[in-house]
């Protein structure tokens, strides 16, 4: 396929190649997707008060570190954590984890100091967790950038 080019005011028109996908190109290329891993990244101000939070706090292993990264492990997911100047942070949900037992894991994360969240118009629980109409039971709470992030036990 070709795309027509005029130059307006300079006289000139040019003929040039217009890539095109097939659909067979592009089918082969998501399949390539579907069985690689999926790497999550976010970033933070502070790495060290990161890596306390993100292994102390929630457990993850630290893969790598440096003065720029911070790599973890979370349940098979490669977490990359990036030192900016000031991170950006979103007013939804970034990071979240599937959890067998939501009461437990609120439990157990509430004994080592995070606060979770609660927002107006969801059902929550004493404990602050939201079950849904579908059965689903979410907590969320805040990392030390603020980023939100969740616990999800599914109904199913």
């Amino acid at each position: 396929m070709w795309r027509l080019i005029a130059v307006l005011g300079l006289g000139v028109t040019t003929l040039t190649p217009q890539p095109t996908y097939a659909a067979e190109s592009f089918q082969e290329t998501t399949k390539v997707l579907t069985s690689a891993s999926v790497i999550a990244f976010a970033a933070s101000a502070d790495l060290t008060r990161t890596r306390q939070f993100y292994a102390g706090v929630l457990g993850l292993a630290v893969v790598e570190e440096d003065s720029t990264l911070l790599v973890l492990d979370a349940g098979g997911t490669q977490l990359r954590i990036s030192k900016v100047d000031k991170p950006s942070v979103a007013p939804y949900t970034v990071l979240g984890w599937r959890v067998q037992n939501i009461g437990d894991a609120v439990t157990a994360l509430r004994t080592k100091g995070v606060t979770f969240e609660r927002f107006p118009g969801l059902p929550h629980d004493a404990s602050g967790i939201a079950t849904f109409g579908n059965g689903d039971r979410v907590a969320w709470f805040k990392d030390p950038d603020g980023h939100l992030l969740s616990l999800t036990q599914f109904a199913h």
